[in-house]
């Protein structure tokens, strides 16, 4: 990369008589790639996987390697198209969904990667945050968020007084940084652009959720260092030009892959709760506008373009098919998830499991808990008793949210977790909602595929598949035993809470 950047023109957009789009995933364990064509079907996909680096000695520190997962990325792009007989030159836009609270570091000028990639689970800075509370009420109206060591603030300071690099970039005015997204755009892109969708910044605790910016009041009130973050803009923008083989590609959708999940099922439906449970769980439910602050809740911006923009109240369970992972290195059972649909069959569990891996989300935000198991119980039992604590978990949020009126009617449920049935039964044993379930666990992808094929965006209250695959469909039944469990396990949390 040289200094000099190139004028960010984007070019015409190809035309095709058979329009298809690239879709870039990258998440938790997985860069993927896909390509849709118009009426929402995956002709190729491919995955290339990822793994994020534990400090031994801090448990808390959870990274990637900046080059490596760039690489990944490219590597899936390349991967997917190879293994399709689909022209280049039918593909006339793309897209990309990212982790949203995931930050990095990296130089202006040489393109080279200043800092890990910090994942969004990440709690490094937890002792830090803990400083401005205080201050929470107003970040909270400012941001939509509560404090919490999860978003990207702690975690670019932390660089900022840890990697040597980093300040003296700053210093030589050549210091770019903030949410992956934007270092990926810039690596990605043949315009080298510094800019971040509005999703993505809205999880800084930097940006304000009223003016779709950067808050000043917020970067003084965290000290933060007089360097330009990237420029906001829309979710659906010229970002850029992605060229594959010589092939001019648009991308003109950038989102947060949580955002991103509700498009799958089109249009947005007022009257259901949306779950996603991929490493973390993420329950949403659409509310009129950003007004809309509750205790205990973050306010989400789900997606902004043309002038308008729509938001969610968001609960989440940090400990999802994170907890699982911890779950199965503890224990390694041999083909745990060929085992599990047999093992959720059985609907008694003798133990409880207090879930505090990556940290405690909604409604209690409690960035460090130690996570521990109540009774006695097999291996088998221990990891039944971790899957039904992510139902607990969803189901402490779904009570919460089901005060905001009017109640929702169902569940809408996707994500890799999702697809275990016995999961999807308890948590609509515990709501007493149907559950819905999208046929395949790519969500994400899907839903950016309707938002690049699609225009316009509309509040609806119909259920329906892009591509007309049918839904399954999971009513509540009575579950006495799972219920009592459940009262138990909320007196349980509350009391190890209440004596840290």
């Amino acid at each position: 990369m040289g200094q000099v950047k190139r004028a960010n023109l984007i070019k015409p957009a190809p035309t095709a008589s058979n329009p298809l789009y690239l879709v870039i995933d990258q998440g938790g364990h997985a860069s993927r790639a896909f390509i849709f064509n118009q009426q929402g079907k995956t002709l190729a996909q491919a995955a290339t996987p990822i793994a994020a680096q534990v400090n031994a000695s801090a448990n808390d520190h959870i990274e990637y390697n900046a080059v490596s997962l760039l690489k990944s990325i490219q590597q899936a792009i390349h991967q997917a198209i190879a293994s399709s007989n689909v022209k280049l030159t039918d593909i006339v836009a793309a897209g990309i969904a990212t982790q949203r609270s995931n930050i990095v570091c990296w130089d202006q000028i040489t393109g080279q990667a200043l800092s890990p990639i910090i994942s969004w689970q990440d709690r490094r800075a937890a002792s830090w945050i803990e400083t401005f509370k205080p201050y929470e009420e107003q970040v909270h109206q400012a941001t939509g968020l509560l404090l919490s060591p999860h978003y990207g603030i702690g975690k670019l300071l932390w660089c900022y007084e840890n990697i040597p690099a980093i300040p003296e970039a700053h210093h030589q005015k050549r210091l770019y940084w903030g949410p992956m997204t934007s270092f990926l755009l810039n690596q990605l892109l043949d315009e080298i652009p510094y800019l971040v969708d509005h999703v993505n910044a809205s999880r800084t605790l930097l940006w304000n959720i009223k003016t779709l910016d950067w808050d000043p009041s917020l970067t003084q009130l965290f000290e933060f260092p007089n360097n330009p973050l990237p420029t906001c803009v829309p979710n659906r923008h010229a970002f850029g030009t992605l060229t594959i083989d010589g092939h001019p590609i648009p991308m003109t959708t950038v989102i947060g892959d949580q955002s991103a999940s509700l498009f799958a099922w089109q249009q947005l439906q007022h009257d259901a709760l949306y779950i996603n449970i991929g490493t973390g769980g993420f329950i949403q439910r659409i509310v009129n506008d950003k007004e809309i602050v509750k205790p205990d809740f973050l306010t989400s911006l789900l997606i902004s373009e043309n002038g308008r923009s729509h938001y969610a109240l968001e609960g989440t369970v940090n400990g999802a098919g994170s907890a699982l992972s911890w779950i199965e290195q503890q224990l390694t059972p041999d083909n745990l998830y060929q085992q599990l649909p047999r093992w959720l069959e059985n609907k008694a569990c003798p133990l409880l499991f207090l879930n505090g891996v990556a940290g405690i989300g909604s409604p209690y935000w409690q960035a460090d808990f130690e996570s521990r198991f109540i009774g006695m119980g097999d291996d088998q039992q221990k990891i039944v008793a971790v899957i039904e604590s992510i139902a607990f978990l969803l189901q402490v949020n779904i009570e919460r949210l089901q005060q905001q009126q009017p109640a929702a009617r169902k569940i809408l449920i996707s994500g890799g977790l999702a697809q275990l049935d016995g999961l999807c039964q308890r948590i609509a044993d515990l709501s007493g909602l149907v559950v819905e379930r999208t046929p395949g666990s790519e969500a994400t992808a899907s839903g950016v595929a309707w938002l690049l094929a699609n225009t316009d965006i509309n509040i609806s209250d119909q259920t329906t598949s892009w591509h007309k695959q049918a839904l399954t469909q999971i009513k509540p039944g009575n579950n006495p035993s799972l219920a009592e469990r459940y009262q138990r396990w909320k007196v349980a949390l509350q009391k190890a809470l209440s004596i840290r």
